[in-house]
């Protein structure tokens, strides 16, 4: 119970009915069972688990008696599959397999039940034609047999010799006509195979192929290969049993010919077709399953020298017999492109590998690299080229080989798969520039050999852009952009348009124009900023994000005082910023916005924590939080709540050990936002405002204000007075608790000076 629960999976996967009359393929199968074993008893001699260690060595002993006789092994294992079937089908699962069906046929497209079919039909057709060749071999020793008899007889009698003539032409008829109908049915079954090749290798595998390049920039697609190696399997085991069929044919022309024999006439031909078709197949199956990728990568294709990186190769046709006899050689860029410049790279490590079914949790023939190296070659192939053309190192596209021989059954073939280009750096500043290549050509090319591909990029249609855009927050947040995130981004690039669908983007206005602020900069940067601060509140749907000022705008106006959202700023790179109505004196809604927070502030205090304890202080109020509303109407705490810290006020961590709050300072129209630090904190690029004071608000008599203390410049000192010491405690005590004071008799007297002597940090100003 034990073998049969941790290798469910391998074993339910094997062909156990064929190995229990194919010693080869009964033999392959008992070997990868005993090694499974041995990779389960080196799981539990990891986890300490003596008792199955204990288990399984005693399991692998008793498997070792059918080492003469595996047939044997897999008729018992057939056996009790069978019986496990019968079991299952005799209870009572209605509404169960109901509901499977229901989601299979959901998930299953039309186009792969038609395959199905025609899968099954080639199956059935083969199974027919073996019967075919028996009852052809039988017919043709029956003739064998009597004419042989009659030879050996001394037959004097004119009319009885010819009336046994007569009745050998009309069984050697009898079996031409046998012979050229298992012809015909033979090349019925090559055009089926033909056909499905076809469907298989000109349809599915290409679709496969995009989908893997899709995937590779984040979109949800499926890339699972078990199906395709089921199918890929079935037509090449078919093909096989065809050859063994011309063969037989072979055999039986041999043993008897006459004239105008068919299998004389065309076997030859119907044997090269059926080794054509197979070679086409199996050039096929021979796939990259996992692109290259570095483990600490910005995603896959991008490849730094003297970093190493992993690929995972697979054979799609699977034959447990050819388990670690086929190698794989892995080599780099066999014909440079002639491009100026161009550079040559060197594969070190762990090069040559086998395939085998260990390393694949779904039992696939695979060889799976896990240590490979690039270096570059000294003396490369660039600056020799016939071409003017040059490209950047980024831009630069470059292949990896994979080489590999199949030899089975007297076919041999020479196979070869290739990776997807990938964009090789040698610096970590160049893996954002690298992975917008690699985002690129993804995007748009189908032709995974085009290296040149950069030397005349093409344009991308918006709505494949902005899938492309979604796919990026899909795929490091689970979270994607809508419709109007969406449009927000496409009237950055394209400005105002009633529609957007035949819009382009030109591959210079998504990494080069305005450099370094490129788009892809600002927008990479408010990724990296969301997937490191902002992930869950993202994935809440807490952020609206993409949205426009003047949107932003037109949508707060309409609601109640302290509504506000949150949304990326257009200029500061990896910022956020949050906007909040207010209503004025004269009753009009006005929407003020804090300058945006960078990881400079998030990686000080979490985003939620700066919602929370955001504050204006304002001279003669008591001071209040502007923020109430998470846009449209949900309560501040309640949308943030769970993100919250355990403790709040002056308990909180953010508080009493980093001496922290964000407030607003008020003096008549001018207001500063100011992130009060404690004063061990020494003054630096961290000591000043990011901005200076913007908008109407920042204005007073005509011209920019902002607020001046004597105390802006003070720096603890043991040797002051204590007067001036106690004002600044009891300055921090009211900012911390305005409330203390509320009850006393002698309020304070800080004034407009005592607001600003703590040092402003990098948090931002209000404007409008």
């Amino acid at each position: 119970m034990d073998v049969r629960h941790y290798l469910s999976a391998w074993i339910e996967k094997q062909e156990w009915r064929r190995a229990a009359r194919d010693h080869d393929l009964a033999m392959a199968l008992f070997q990868v069972l005993l090694e499974n074993l041995d990779i389960q008893h080196s799981r539990f001699v990891q986890e300490e688990s003596f008792l199955m260690q204990h288990n399984f060595r005693r399991y692998k002993q008793n498997f070792q008696k059918y080492l003469d006789d595996p047939c044997a092994l897999a008729n018992t294992i057939l056996w009790f599959l069978e019986k496990e079937k019968e079991i299952l089908q005799s209870v009572d699962l209605t509404e169960q397999v109901q509901c499977l069906q229901v989601a299979q046929e959901a998930m299953e497209m039309s186009s792969q039940q038609d395959l199905e079919r025609k899968m099954a039909g080639l199956r059935n057709e083969v199974q027919c034609m073996d019967h075919t060749m028996f009852c052809l071999e039988e017919q043709q020793d029956e003739f064998d047999f009597k004419f042989q008899t009659y030879t050996m007889e001394a037959v004097v009698d004119e009319a009885g010799k010819k009336e046994k003539e007569n009745v050998f032409q009309l069984l050697i008829n009898r079996l031409d006509e046998r012979r050229k109908s298992t012809l015909s049915d033979l090349n019925k079954i090559l055009d089926r195979t033909d056909d499905l090749i076809g469907i298989l290798v000109k349809k599915e595998l290409v679709e496969w192929q995009r989908r893997q390049q899709k995937v590779c920039i984040g979109a949800p697609d499926n890339v699972c290969l078990d199906q395709l190696e089921k199918w890929f399997t079935c037509v090449a085991v078919c093909l096989f049993q065809v050859r063994e069929f011309l063969g037989k044919l072979q055999e039986l022309m041999e043993k008897l010919s006459y004239g105008n024999d068919p299998v004389k006439a065309q076997r030859p031909a119907m044997q090269k077709r059926a080794d054509t078709l197979l070679k086409d197949l199996l050039k096929s199956s021979f796939v990259v399953e996992t692109q290259p990728s570095m483990p600490q990568g910005k995603g896959p294709l991008v490849l730094r020298t003297n970093v190493q990186f992993s690929v995972k190769t697979r054979l799609l046709v699977k034959f447990p017999e050819l388990n670690h006899s086929m190698k794989v050689d892995v080599s780099m860029d066999r014909e440079a492109p002639q491009i100026k410049g161009y550079r040559r790279f060197n594969v070190l490590g762990t090069k040559t590998k086998a395939l085998n079914m260990a390393e694949s949790q779904s039992g696939g023939m695979v060889a799976d690299f896990r240590h490979l190296t690039l270096k570059e070659q000294k003396s490369g192939g660039g600056g020799k080229g016939v071409s003017d053309i040059s490209l950047s190192v980024t831009e630069e596209l470059h292949i990896i080989y994979f080489d590999t021989a199949f030899e089975m059954k007297g076919l041999s073939v020479e196979m070869q798969a290739s990776s997807i280009p990938v964009v090789i750096i040698s610096n970590s500043s160049q893996q954002q520039s690298a992975w917008a290549s690699v985002l690129w050509f993804n995007m748009l090319s189908v032709d995974t050999k085009d290296v040149v591909f950069f030397a005349n990029s093409p344009a991308a249609a918006w709505p494949q852009f902005g899938e492309m855009l979604s796919w990026q927050f899909l795929s490091a947040t689970k979270r994607g952009l809508n419709e109007d995130q969406l449009e927000m981004i496409a009237h950055r690039l394209f400005g105002k348009q009633k529609n957007y669908d035949t819009c382009k983007v030109a591959w210079s206005k998504f990494t080069k124009e305005n450099t370094p602020d490129t788009f892809w900069v600002w927008f990479d940067g408010i990724l990296v900023m969301v997937k490191t601060y902002l992930e869950d509140m993202w994935r809440d749907g807490l952020i609206m994000g993409f949205v426009s000022k003047g949107k932003e705008k037109s949508l707060l106006k309409k609601k109640q005082r302290g509504t506000f959202l949150l949304r990326f700023s257009e200029s500061v790179i990896g910022g956020i910023t949050f906007s909040w109505v207010e209503i004025t004196i004269t009753g009009e809604p006005d929407v003020k916005t804090v300058q945006p927070f960078t990881k400079v502030d998030l990686c000080q205090i979490p985003f939620q924590e700066i919602v929370r304890n955001y504050q204006i202080f304002e001279a003669e109020n008591i001071p209040e939080c502007p923020l109430l509303y998470l846009y449209p109407n949900t309560p501040k705490d309640e949308a943030f709540g769970k993100y919250y810290s355990n403790k709040s006020g002056s308990d909180s961590l953010y508080i009493k050990y980093i001496k922290t709050k964000l407030v607003f300072v008020s003096k008549e129209k001018t207001l500063e936002a100011r992130s009060p630090m404690s004063s061990d904190m020494g003054q630096g690029e961290g000591s000043e405002p990011m901005n200076a004071l913007c908008g109407e608000t920042a204005e007073q008599d005509g011209s920019p204000h902002s607020l001046q203390s004597p105390l802006e410049m003070y720096h603890p000192d043991p040797m002051l007075s204590d007067a001036v010491a106690g004002a600044d405690d009891e300055l921090l005590m009211y900012l911390n608790n305005p409330n203390l004071f509320a009850d006393s008799d002698i309020l304070p007297d800080f004034g407009i000076s005592g607001f600003n002597c703590l040092p402003p940090q990098t948090c931002g100003s209000i404007f409008q």
